[in-house]
């Protein structure tokens, strides 16, 4: 997968496994609150290696943002179903807090093409989107549209 998304020329980051990162040559690593910690990870894939970090909270931004995390995603901006993560929606206002770290922020949780734009307003660098993506009968069309209304052609 990670010699096929490289030949493609996209950049593939693994969820929670700093190991199976650096087993398989991936281009980074994601965590959570209850995986690794961001030092960690970067003594198992090293200081080049994208590393983000899960936050739900002001506190929880604070310290990832102390930390050499490469971004920080914040959410669950909105309900979500896909994954239980112990907290309720956000808001857009947590955006903007992590924004204001200065590293890049991904929002996470509820977005939908039609949320996003209003994310990326809020302060995120970019979206991360599951269940909008298979909303309908061809995800990669759905992919499309997503990339059309943020870059603005839609």
């Amino acid at each position: 997968m990670v010699a096929r998304a490289h030949a493609a020329g996209a950049r593939v980051v693994i969820n929670d496994r700093a190991d199976i990162a650096r087993l398989a040559g991936a281009d980074g690593v994601h965590v959570g609150q209850d995986d690794l910690t961001v030092a960690d990870v970067r003594a198992v894939v090293g200081t080049d290696a994208i590393v983000g970090v899960s936050t739900h909270d002001a506190a929880q931004i604070e310290a990832a943002a102390a930390t050499t995390a490469s971004y920080l995603a914040v959410g669950p901006i909105y309900a979500t179903q896909t994954k239980e993560t112990g907290y309720s929606s956000r808001g857009l206002a947590l955006i903007g807090q992590a924004a204001a770290t200065g590293k890049p922020v991904v929002a996470i949780g509820g977005i939908t093409l039609e949320r996003a734009p209003e994310a990326i307003a809020a302060g995120a660098a970019s979206v991360a989107v599951i269940a909008d993506l298979l909303a309908g009968p061809d995800p990669a069309a759905r992919v499309r549209s997503f990339l059309a209304r943020l870059s603005g052609r839609v």
